[in-house]
């Protein structure tokens, strides 16, 4: 039986170190593994067992990298095991094909979204009207696809993030709050059409799943089996779903635990 399983990264199975010092005690630390480096500095880790499971994993499955990162960004990332042969990025737009992006998917992606919501460029006049240079630090579109804002977390005003809500909403737009970052993201723009495309193409009887945040809920929701870890946006708001797994253990605890638990629903099929 083929099994495709299709997970985030960020905060799921990779860790920056601001994501390491909210979730594990230097005194229990394990050791970890550098899965990212940019300009010669380490961005993010995996523990030393989260690598072995990874590698076993690739070995056993389909495994397909799914982020909201650029494509740039995501190919920063060194992941243990097989060089995976597709990978989702920037949410969803980009579907990537041994590490080329697969014209025709892109294509078919804009497409919806230019006729099922508001245009980037309304949301990004939005954005730059409403916000406040005090508490956001940067502007950034992805992908010419969608925005995101780094900010001051803890300087941003809740009701600001209320009123962004219900404005993105009746636009057929989704905000979400990850850390550092506030995206604003088309609702067409989803990680599970281009899980259902990866699925089609490679016959997958058995999918597989798991994401922290409210971008990754509608790709949980979509698979056969899924998990989300015990930290993030989805465990926050307390959200599980039919098939959804809502794990106690948080940080890169939760990493491991994931894996642990694609490589054991795996093997039973």
């Amino acid at each position: 039986m083929s099994v495709l399983v299709t997970s985030d990264l960020d905060r799921t199975l990779i860790y920056s170190s601001a994501a390491l010092a909210l979730t594990m005690p230097d005194a229990r630390a394990p050791r970890l593994l550098t899965v990212e480096v940019h300009e010669s500095r380490p961005l993010s880790y995996m523990t030393e067992t989260s690598a072995r499971l990874l590698s076993e994993l690739g070995d056993l499955v389909v495994f397909v990298p799914t982020t909201t990162r650029t494509r740039k960004q995501y190919q920063r990332i060194n992941l243990p095991g097989p060089a995976p042969k597709y990978a989702i990025c920037a949410n969803g737009g980009h579907l990537l094909v041994d590490g080329v992006t697969d014209g025709d998917w892109y294509a078919q992606v804009t497409g919806r979204l230019a006729d099922e919501c508001a245009p980037l460029d309304e949301v990004r006049a939005y954005l730059a009207d409403t916000t406040d240079p005090s508490w956001v630090r940067k502007h950034r579109v992805a992908e010419d696809l969608f925005a995101y804002l780094v900010v001051e977390r803890e300087l941003v005003p809740e009701e600001w993030v209320k009123e962004l809500a219900v404005w993105a909403e009746n636009r057929g737009w989704t905000v979400s709050l990850q850390g550092r970052k506030i995206y604003a993201v088309p609702k067409p723009l989803t990680k599970s059409a281009a899980m259902r495309e990866v699925a089609r193409r490679t016959g997958a009887e058995l999918t597989l799943a798991a994401g922290d945040s409210l971008l990754d809920a509608d790709l949980l929701l979509a698979v056969d089996r899924a998990w989300r870890p015990g930290h993030g946006e989805l465990a926050d708001a307390g959200w599980v779903g039919p098939a959804v797994i809502g794990l106690p253990e948080r940080g890169v605890a939760a990493g491991e635990r994931i894996l642990r638990e694609f490589l054991r629903a795996s093997r039973e099929r």
